[in-house]
């Protein structure tokens, strides 16, 4: 792990882990596929849904709008509410 001096910024997954795994959280509008598919319930299909509606519809704006993905019920969402980030 690469420490920046004080007051620099530490390069770009200087703290190993990817912009769309941040804190613990997927971040769904920048997740890649593997990321989403390590969520409880999203396969290789629903993870490749996720990224075709990113891509048609623009950023998801909420948690919420996951509900709109084809694959994504209330069940998986509350199953993955936790685990997801914007």
């Amino acid at each position: 792990i690469l420490v920046p001096k004080r007051g620099a910024v530490a390069p770009a997954g200087a703290t190993g882990s990817s912009p769309a795994v941040a804190g613990g959280l997927v971040n769904v509008n920048s997740a890649t596929a593997a990321e989403l598919e390590t969520l409880p319930g999203i396969g290789e299909v629903t993870a490749q849904a996720i990224i075709d509606y990113r891509t048609e519809n623009g950023p998801f704006a909420s948690v919420d709008e996951l509900l709109d993905v084809t694959g994504i019920g209330d069940v998986t969402l509350e199953n993955i509410r936790d685990l997801v980030t914007v």
